[in-house]
């Protein structure tokens, strides 16, 4: 999920820097992160949260209320309850996913982790994501955590991308390249 080019120097990367100190401070690095990730899955399948965090038209009180429901039901950790509700005062949760993905980037940065993104035609084994994982590892040399997407569209075969990287081997792609090298030959 966090990505090598997600940048701490805009107003997201500000507030994932905060958030970041005084996670550190209170020992909840890891309860902070998880909590992020399933605050980042629950506003994406949710398109009435999507738009309580974006529209205007809802009233400082009214997000700051929400989210504060939100958070109690989830049982989120302190730090995490009091950094969104900040947010939310600060009329800033349009920007939300931004500072958790700075937050996990930073995070993940700091412990010398490495983000995979893997595009496979059909659905892993574990087996088969440790495989990719462990290949990845030798070849970056640090560890290397692998985020899976399923794509029917790639036929066979997977892309996987690690920063600035990525390696094409899809079905698709082979396909496409094939059909432009006949059309060349035409």
């Amino acid at each position: 999920m966090a990505g090598e080019n997600t940048s701490l120097n805009g107003l997201a990367g500000r507030y994932a820097l905060a958030l970041l100190g005084i996670a550190e401070e209170k020992s909840a690095l890891d309860a902070v992160a998880e909590d992020l990730v399933g605050l980042k899955q629950l506003v994406s399948g949710s398109s009435e949260l999507q738009d309580l965090l974006s529209s205007p038209l809802y009233t400082r009180d009214q997000q700051v209320k929400a989210f504060s429901a939100i958070l109690d039901k989830a049982g989120v950790n302190v730090v995490t309850h009091n950094f969104v509700l900040v947010v939310a005062e600060n009329r800033r949760l349009a920007v939300l996913a931004d500072m958790a993905d700075a937050y996990l980037a930073e995070l993940a940065r700091r412990r010398g982790e490495v983000q995979a993104k893997v595009t496979a035609a059909h659905e892993l084994t574990k087996a088969q994501q440790k495989a990719i994982a462990d290949a990845l590892q030798a070849s970056v040399g640090g560890s290397v955590e692998v985020d899976v997407t399923v794509d029917e569209t790639l036929i066979g075969g997977m892309i996987v991308q690690v920063g600035s990287r990525m390696v094409d081997s899809s079905l698709r792609t082979k396909l496409q390249r094939l059909e432009l090298m006949m059309k060349g030959v035409g």
